[in-house]
């Protein structure tokens, strides 16, 4: 009997743990036939503007991210089919050059911020987990990440967080929530949910159809 691939959606805040949890799942589930794919490889392209206007492009807001295309890919890798997903550059607010190939592993993980907005993803994803982290955690854990690792200053991640990360997450972010099968608090730390899901994910993965 062939095996269903299972896709499982992680939301929530921008820097709420979703990509910490995802990578202690994949490790904690102990297989080759699991991957994580990130929702910023589909910000949509923006080679056309220059790099002040890209700097200023609100990427919080779902009109930034290239949704007909991960909703394609998600259809393709439940197919069985691979697909060449594209990488992001977050010091030049663009797609790089390069793209990786992600072949149709069993479990596949997309964690991003928007995942439930849209309708059309949102039912494509066999399980559906929100990270609930108080907003307050979450600026204090983009700071460290954006000024260690995205060539960021403090001034422009504050600023970024006020015009646009905190205004979305209320508008968009908090209110899908709601399409969420199971809210974890506590962010990617949340051992007790860990185990559950880890649980949940390993029957669905020894389960034919």
């Amino acid at each position: 009997m062939s095996k269903k691939i299972i896709i499982v959606g992680i939301a929530g805040a921008s820097a709420s743990g979703k990509t910490l949890f995802a990578e202690r799942l994949l490790k904690s589930l102990n297989s080759q036939h699991l991957c994580m794919i990130s929702e910023d490889s589909y910000y949509k392209d923006q080679s056309h503007l220059s790099l002040e206007e890209r700097i200023n492009t609100n990427y919080d807001h779902p009109d930034s991210i290239d949704q007909a295309l991960m909703l394609s890919h998600i259809k393709q890798l439940k197919k069985g089919h691979s697909i060449e997903v594209p990488l992001y550059d977050y010091q030049q607010h663009n797609r790089s050059a390069n793209k990786m190939q992600i072949n149709p592993s069993q479990v596949i993980i997309y964690e991003g911020i928007l995942l439930f907005n849209n309708i059309e993803i949102r039912q494509e994803l066999d399980l559906r987990f929100y990270i609930d982290t108080p907003l307050d955690i979450c600026l204090i854990r983009r700071l460290k990440r954006d000024l260690l690792t995205r060539g960021r200053t403090i001034e422009s991640v504050i600023n970024q967080y006020l015009k646009t990360v905190r205004p979305m997450f209320i508008q968009f972010v908090e209110t899908s929530r709601q399409y969420a099968d199971l809210i974890i608090p506590k962010g990617g730390k949340n051992k007790i949910a860990l185990d559950l899901l880890q649980t949940k994910i390993q029957s669905l993965i020894e389960s034919d159809i």
